[in-house]
């Protein structure tokens, strides 16, 4: 009986001890969400591209810039219906101390449709991710696209800086100040690879690419062939033009006639070496390669925009022993040049030739004005590199709040 009761009383005990730590779990889980935060303002956004919207309020009086707290922030959400989803667009921290707990919190909510209305509500947000009771817009505000994106103007400013450089230096080079550029073997190498054809008494081959004239890299290459053609009529030789594009037949066309012009040969000029072969990549390459392989070029010419028949193209024109310069600005291309030509010309190299081979002072002196802006903005690179390794908090404040 006594061995009965114990066990009993036993039981009591567990129940109650289990019922204390349930109660105590209750009242944990169920703690007082914190207060919302108060006096809400939703304005547009001054001088952006219309897709931010100003948030102000008063903090929450749980914010109080204490360490030791359970509110962790507020979490600002957005909608277009004012009693539609409410999406989150911006979480902003605690207050980190009691003199940030007494200002208002000031946020900018970007991602937004210019010109769409929007509602704005924020939550206080506790530690367990409990939010109060939201305070919301009594009307929406319509983010509005304003005449100049001040938040753009780091971009005006290199703007500035690079044409104020192109239009100092195409004056000094007006006026007569030397202008100096580096040798590029390729270009140079162009009177010797003529040479070598007429010697031999074979064509010079040139390609100008697969792509149609609208490619920058297409019109850089025609560029060059001015001055290829220009050689080929001083030196009495030949030159053969396959193109896959009609716009740029009729361009070469135009170029090479010009340069025999000009070289006082009118009559040398065969506008059959210049034709249209099919628009199909490889079916080019097919005919290029196959012309190659029947008359040996002592010369091959490749400047413009290659994907995969470069090295079909270079391969073949190593193994019938032609001298090759090649150039362009495709960067998965050029390791195939490099390989099988014997120049090549890397990325910019080709768009400065045009500067290079004319030495006009407008082309020289625009070519000068990039490379300043160039180093312009490999000094920003490195300041902003500098500035975010000794105080991100500063560089946070000067690209951000600053809008540079």
């Amino acid at each position: 009986m006594k061995q009965t009761m114990k066990t009993l009383v036993g039981s009591r005990w567990t129940w109650m001890m289990l019922c204390v730590v349930m109660a105590w779990n209750a009242v944990t889980v169920s703690a007082a969400p914190p207060a919302p935060p108060s006096d809400i303002q939703v304005k547009d956004y001054p001088l952006d591209d219309g897709t931010a919207v100003k948030v102000i309020f008063k903090r929450s009086p749980d914010d109080t810039g204490a360490e030791e707290t359970n509110f962790t922030g507020y979490s600002i959400r957005t909608s277009s219906e004012v009693n539609g989803f409410f999406k989150e667009a911006l979480e902003v921290k605690k207050a980190a101390d009691a003199t940030e707990a007494a200002e208002v919190v000031d946020a900018r909510v970007t991602g937004l449709k210019e010109g769409e209305p929007v509602f704005v509500r924020v939550y206080a947000v506790g530690a367990d991710d409990e939010t109060s009771t939201p305070i919301q817009t009594a009307e929406s505000i319509t983010p509005v696209m304003a005449w100049f994106d001040f938040h753009q103007i780091r971009l005006l400013i290199l703007v500035i800086v690079i044409c104020s450089a192109v239009i100092l230096f195409i004056e000094l080079a007006r006026r007569g100040y030397p202008m100096t550029v580096r040798k590029v073997a390729g270009l140079e190498a162009i009177d010797e690879a003529v040479g070598r054809a007429t010697e031999m008494g074979k064509k010079n081959l040139f390609i100008p690419g697969v792509q149609d004239i609208n490619d920058i890299q297409t019109v850089a290459g025609i560029n060059i062939l001015a001055r290829i053609s220009r050689t080929v009529a001083d030196f009495d030789s030949e030159i053969e033009v396959p193109t896959c594009r009609s716009l740029v037949m009729t361009a070469a066309s135009e170029t090479i006639e010009g340069a025999f012009l000009a070289a006082g040969r009118p009559d040398a000029f065969d506008p059959k070496s210049i034709y249209y072969v099919t628009d199909e990549q490889f079916g080019y390459v097919a005919y290029v390669t196959g012309w190659m392989v029947r008359e040996k070029p002592a010369a091959c010419f490749y400047f413009g925009a290659f994907f995969a028949e470069s090295l079909i193209l270079a391969e073949t024109g190593n193994s019938v022993g032609a001298i090759q310069i090649a150039g362009t600005a495709q960067p998965s291309q050029l390791p195939f040049f490099v390989a099988a030509c014997d120049y090549t010309l890397i990325g910019e190299e080709m768009f400065a030739a045009s500067a290079y081979l004319s030495g006009a002072p407008e082309e020289l002196g625009s070519l000068k004005g990039q490379d300043m802006g160039k180093v312009v903005a490999a000094a920003c690179i490195l300041f902003g590199c500098f500035l975010a390794f000794i105080s991100p908090d500063l560089m946070k404040l000067i690209f951000e709040e600053t809008a540079l």
